[in-house]
């Protein structure tokens, strides 16, 4: 098993549809957290994430941590949105990275697509 496992629900994204996805840790050592990054490809617009761990996010952040510390069994759950309606369709690039000491220890890459 590799150090984090990373899934989404669907790699299948439309407007307003609620993105869901799921990350374990395995990693033996010590870590900080998990940061998960997106990119919309061929876009300057940004994903939203609403939620971890059945926690709302109340601000709108494009960039999520979640702390070990609120992770527990080191698992983390998470809910995101993007709004914007796409003319193309658009590749989306997901990568959830374990962090210690601001540090990347070991990441996984998922690739979506979004359209309407």
């Amino acid at each position: 098993m590799k150090d984090i496992e990373f899934k989404l629900d669907s790699t299948e994204i439309h407007p307003n549809s609620e993105i869901k996805g799921t990350i374990l840790v395995s990693y033996p050592g010590r870590y900080d957290g998990v940061v998960i990054n997106t990119q919309i490809l061929d876009s300057n617009e940004h994903i939203v994430y609403k939620s971890y761990n059945g926690k709302n996010i109340s601000q709108n952040v494009s960039r999520l941590f979640i702390n070990k510390d609120v992770m527990p069994e080191n698992k983390a759950e998470f809910t995101a949105l993007i709004k914007f309606d796409p003319k193309q369709e658009h590749e989306v690039k997901f990568r959830a990275s374990i962090i210690e000491q601001h540090k990347e220890i070991e990441s996984q890459i998922i690739f979506a697509k979004y359209s309407n």
